[in-house]
């Protein structure tokens, strides 16, 4: 394994970090407006109270590394998706504002609007979520130059719309599952019937939107093959020699998805909250890094011609630099894993309204 693949794994899994982290602050965000009564609405804002900010970190985190590691993808998506990335910061912005004056003043009318901007900010920003991933997998009209040759409606297809749904759906799940931990009497058991509407609203999602990706994209499992495969693009030596192993690693993945969405209702059922949660970050997990291993080597595929895709050598910084930057990682990382954990053990427990609630 050399350090652009490491760089790779480590910036897949900033991501998975963010995606479970804030994925739930996002489905709090969602539901948010589901709930009836400003008490109900403001003991689901305070579930994330104490955490939103700090899981928002992970995407500034893999933001930085994607700049450091690979700078021509940083480039080319940050100066081509200049739209949409102004969008998603200001649905964050707008989030974050509302979750902050909400309860600064008691007027119904005041609270109402700022519940609308919580839930419209998070809807968004799980749509653009979505909508990226699927484009990631669909392909950008990349030239050779590595300039982004399209415009924003061309972000807006079929397919990547249909992963913004899914991604929407997933969310909403996964933050019904964490406000199940959260709360509790009559605001929880409606929380579990949301849950139990919300996982199969999902399930459909997903079957359709697995079944519409290897339609579209039958290359996405070519690295699923144990045989040695040529695929379109750059595909190294490197990672040819290494099939066998990529491919034990993917199904295993696929296996370990399917027992985490299967085991959520019998966690459910079986009233094991934690063991729900643990189940549903680890099927948001498994998503990534499925959609991870389809497009690997590549980091930004060309749907113009495969001699352009961005991956991980073209659109890497020196191998020194990786280097350095990898042995950063292995102090940076475990610190942000450690802060993340002692907030959570901190804040552990059903969520108490009181002076300093929001």
């Amino acid at each position: 394994m050399d350090y652009n693949i490491v760089w790779y794994i480590l910036v897949g899994v900033l991501l998975i970090g963010y995606a479970i982290l804030d994925g739930f602050d996002l489905g709090v965000g969602i539901l948010h407006l589901r709930s009836k009564g400003d008490y109900n609405r403001r003991i689901m804002m305070n579930a994330i109270g104490p955490v939103w900010d700090g899981n928002e970190v992970w995407l500034i985190t893999a933001g930085g590394a994607l700049f450091a590691a690979f700078p021509n993808v940083y480039a080319t998506a940050f100066s081509g998706f200049y739209l949409p990335f102004m969008l998603l910061l200001i649905a964050l912005i707008f989030r974050a504002v509302s979750i902050e004056f909400r309860s600064k003043e008691e007027n119904p009318g005041w609270r109402n609007f700022w519940d609308w901007g919580f839930s419209l900010g998070s809807i968004v920003a799980a749509l653009l979520f979505g909508i990226a991933i699927g484009n990631v997998v669909i392909g950008f009209p990349i030239g050779s130059d590595m300039e982004y040759q399209g415009n924003f409606f061309d972000l807006l297809n079929p397919y990547s719309l249909m992963a913004g749904f899914f991604s929407l759906s997933m969310f909403a799940l996964h933050g019904g599952i964490y406000l199940n931990m959260k709360t509790e009497g009559d605001l929880q058991k409606q929380i579990q019937g949301w849950i139990k509407v919300n996982y199969w609203i999902f399930v459909v999602f997903y079957l359709v939107f697995s079944g519409f990706t290897l339609y579209l994209k039958p290359e996405m499992i070519a690295n699923f093959s144990f045989g040695q495969i040529e695929l379109p693009g750059n595909k190294h030596e490197l990672v040819e020699n290494h099939q066998t192993l990529i491919s034990v690693f993917a199904w295993t993945i696929v296996l370990l998805n399917i027992l985490a969405i299967m085991n959520i209702p019998r966690m459910m059922a079986k009233g094991r909250e934690g063991w729900a949660f643990i189940s549903s970050g680890s099927m948001i997990a498994a998503i990534v890094m499925l959609f991870a291993l389809g497009i690997f080597p590549n980091l930004m595929v060309s749907n113009l011609d495969p001699a352009f895709n961005l991956d991980i050598y073209n659109a890497a910084s020196s191998g020194y630099t990786l280097k350095t930057m990898a042995i950063l990682a292995a102090f940076g990382l475990p610190f942000v894993a450690s802060y993340t954990i002692i907030i959570y053990w901190t804040y552990r427990g059903k969520v108490k309204l009181d002076e300093s609630s929001y």
